[in-house]
């Protein structure tokens, strides 16, 4: 059974930066497609990045391209998002997902995805 646990979460000030982590367990990450989505109250998922399953294309959301990178270490199984010049805007529950494939393109679709985590809260104040 494939279980995706996201940490590093937590309540930061504005223009601090965070790391996420996703461990992945019961599969290898190297044959996953790995991305990451937030949801902020009231609002629909959206998707972050996505990376494929060595690492070597990586795809964004225009508005968090530059502040956000996705990365991933296949031999730990994890996936991480490194985010910076946080803003009050970005405070959301943030979400890894998964999906099986070897294609370097990138995967943008909520429903595009097999696996998902549980999510883990990012608040920023102002």
């Amino acid at each position: 059974q494939v279980q995706l646990v996201e940490s590093g979460g937590g309540l930061v000030q504005a223009g601090d930066s965070l790391r996420l982590s996703c461990a992945v367990s019961g599969r290898s990450i190297s044959s996953f497609a790995m991305g990451w989505f937030r949801q902020a109250p009231e609002k629909e998922r959206e998707f972050i990045a996505s990376i494929n399953w060595s690492g070597g294309d990586t795809y964004y959301t225009n508005s968090m391209k530059g502040r956000f990178t996705i990365s991933r270490d296949n031999a730990k199984n994890t996936v991480y998002l490194q985010m910076t010049s946080l803003k009050p805007e970005d405070t959301a529950v943030y979400s890894c997902a998964a999906v099986p494939s070897k294609s370097p393109r990138a995967w943008y679709g909520i429903d595009e995805y097999t696996y998902w985590g549980q999510g883990t809260q990012v608040t920023v104040s102002s």
